[in-house]
């Protein structure tokens, strides 16, 4: 699931970086305003990471207000867009959130991640990471897809099921994501 979920993006990449800011309403209207709205307007001097930085948008709005961004995304292209987008202004990495992350103990005071964690298996060691390089009374803001909108593009149409149908003739049953 991990290869098809970064191959997927690295195919949407131009899109994102082209249209994405624009042309999508939940995005521009609902899930961004609501997210900025939880931050200070002046991030001077602040440590930032973005956590699934897709094509940068949040990356220079961010830095827009004066932080010193490191942005991080799985997709080779998204990183790739990220950096078209900032230059040399902000950090850029390709690396999987769900690894041990290379940052200091308490390198950030704040980590942002819009709409990336829903694509992570397993959230407990991200978060434990997040901890770790958090500093202490950093914060963490993340945006996550409302189920409807995976069911939507889900092929079973069955977000919450938990058979996974190859192993139910072994009479065992397995977590599993929505199948896209």
């Amino acid at each position: 699931m991990k290869n098809q979920i970064k191959e997927t993006f690295n195919n949407l990449a131009g899109a994102y970086e082209h249209s994405t800011d624009t042309q999508n309403l939940y995005n521009s209207e609902y899930e961004r305003p609501a997210m900025f709205a939880q931050l200070p307007e002046d991030l001077s001097g602040k440590r930032i990471l973005d956590a699934g930085c897709a094509a940068g948008w949040y990356t220079k709005q961010l830095m827009d207000r004066g932080a010193q961004v490191t942005a991080v995304d799985m997709s080779p292209e998204m990183a790739a867009a990220t950096k078209r987008r900032v230059g040399d202004k902000a950090e850029v990495m390709c690396l999987d959130l769900a690894d041990a992350l290379p940052f200091e103990e308490g390198m950030f005071d704040y980590i942002v991640s819009s709409l990336t964690l829903h694509y992570i298996e397993d959230w407990d060691p991200t978060f434990k990471e997040f901890r770790r390089i958090l500093k202490p009374g950093g914060e963490l803001l993340f945006s996550v897809h409302h189920p409807f909108t995976d069911i939507k593009l889900s092929r079973d149409m069955e977000y919450f099921s938990t058979i996974d149908r190859g192993h139910m003739e072994k009479g065992r049953k397995s977590l599993r994501s929505p199948v896209f």
